[in-house]
């Protein structure tokens, strides 16, 4: 199911925005996205903003989506805004907008647009509410520019998919007035103990991305210096987050707390391999099927009521599938007959097609459908048990709902498991991890 439309081609021309950009575009896609980056200062300006712009342009050109440049705050009206799928606030600082202008910006984002900040984004409208929610967090000061590891939390967003789980780099490091965590899904932060200067008790999120009031958000601490916009990791970084918040990428961006790993990426303590086959562990913490048919479950514990979350990835029209609700046993046949299956494979009759439960109940396929990443790009589950019932999340997205009636399947105790389909079929998995939740009947 892979989708024409997310990666349109490049036209190069040149445009202006009607009087109000302050220089023509990179690219325009004769049909496609468009984004409009704004670097208006009212208070420090940086020197990278002209690299951060060109930047972008030059990502516009990759991923095809067209790119507006200004500083002029009159774009900011309900009739322009329209036009763009996303805003970029490139370093802006201090009160950069009037109030007609915020209230068309708030019109905009409550109608799906989307939002994207960069570094003093964050030092920007400190007495406008919405904007304070819409970044996540305003700034409070920072150390001097040095080294830091930053710890890549969520590696299913587009934003950091390609990130190594630790990312060592050197930027400006900003504090903030408070902590995202519980409004926003946190893709990365920063290690505290790797720098100087930190002041936030050790829960320090650098970048993290939200559903906010209709729209979407992304922000990234990132891109105070020149060279960071010269940095493939740093500009695969933007791109993602751009791309997810113009809907060519999808992921799931609901605040996630109190989660623990079955499978953090360098271990497969307590796991066991049933039947045939087996996963290959790469060195970038991602499990990979080979051959089959069998399944890797979690053997050290059952559980009842909880959420899995999981990410994984298809190279293409390949089968696996999240198993839920089995008895331990070494036999994966146990596991499809006593259990569940949340099906991946994309191309089979509805009831065994991706987001399924596997035989008994299809997704819901339009829903379904604008939520999937097609192959070769990262996909998230949510399989959230309570009770006898059985619900699915795909990026965030709620796609199947399911309640058991057999007693010979029920799901109030099990293992999980992934499962390795056979040798023509190749599906990654990572980050595998669990809340359990408090009991509720059925």
């Amino acid at each position: 199911m892979r989708s024409t439309g997310r990666l349109t081609t490049a036209v190069v021309g040149a445009a202006l925005l009607l009087g109000c950009v302050a220089g023509p575009a990179s690219s325009h896609p004769a049909e496609g996205k468009r984004v409009l980056v704004f670097s208006k200062t009212a208070g420090f300006r940086h020197d990278s903003i002209p690299e951060g712009i060109t930047a972008v342009r030059e990502l516009g050109t990759d991923g095809g989506f067209a790119v507006d440049a200004t500083e002029d705050a009159g774009a900011f009206t309900a009739k322009n805004l329209r036009r763009y799928d996303a805003v970029v606030f490139l370093s802006t600082t201090g009160d950069v907008l009037d109030a007609a202008q915020q209230r068309a910006f708030e019109g905009y984002i409550r109608q799906g647009g989307g939002y994207v900040g960069v570094h003093a984004a964050a030092d920007t409208e400190y007495d406008w509410a919405f904007y304070g929610g819409l970044a996540g967090a305003y700034f409070q000061s920072h150390p001097a520019i040095q080294p830091a590891t930053v710890d890549v939390e969520d590696r299913g967003h587009p934003a950091t998919s390609d990130l190594a789980q630790i990312w060592d780099r050197t930027d400006e490091w900003y504090n903030y007035r408070s902590n995202p965590r519980e409004r926003a899904h946190v893709l990365a932060s920063l290690d505290e103990s790797s720098y100087t200067g930190g002041t936030m008790n050790g829960d320090h999120p650098i970048a993290w991305c939200q559903d906010y009031q209709g729209g979407r958000a992304f922000y990234t601490g990132g891109g105070h210096t020149k060279e960071s916009y010269a940095e493939p990791a740093f500009r695969q970084h933007l791109l993602g987050g751009i791309r997810w918040v113009i809907g060519d990428a999808q992921a799931d961006c609901r605040p996630e707390n109190g989660y623990r790993p079955l499978f953090d990426g360098t271990s497969l303590d307590g796991w066991r391999q049933a039947g045939p086959g087996s996963f290959t562990l790469s060195e970038d913490g991602t499990l990979t099927s080979t051959g089959g048919m069998g399944m890797l479950w979690y053997a050290d514990q059952s559980f009842g009521a909880y959420s899995l979350k999981l990410d994984w990835k298809m190279a293409g029209d390949d089968n696996s599938g999240v198993f839920v609700g089995f008895p331990p046993s070494d036999d994966p046949w146990s596991a499809v007959n006593n259990g569940y299956e949340i099906q991946i494979d994309a191309t089979d009759v509805p009831e065994k097609t991706t987001g399924s439960v596997y035989g008994f109940r299809s997704a819901d396929l339009k829903k379904r459908d604008r939520a999937l990443n097609p192959p070769g790009e990262w996909n998230t589950y949510e399989i959230r048990v309570e009770g006898e019932r059985l619900r699915i999340w795909l990026n965030g997205v709620k796609i199947n709902d399911f309640t058991n009636t057999d007693p010979a399947r029920s799901l109030r105790d099990g293992h999980v498991g992934i499962q390795n389909h056979g040798a023509d079929d190749q599906v990654s998995f990572r980050d595998i991890r669990i809340k359990e939740l408090p009991a509720k009947g059925r």
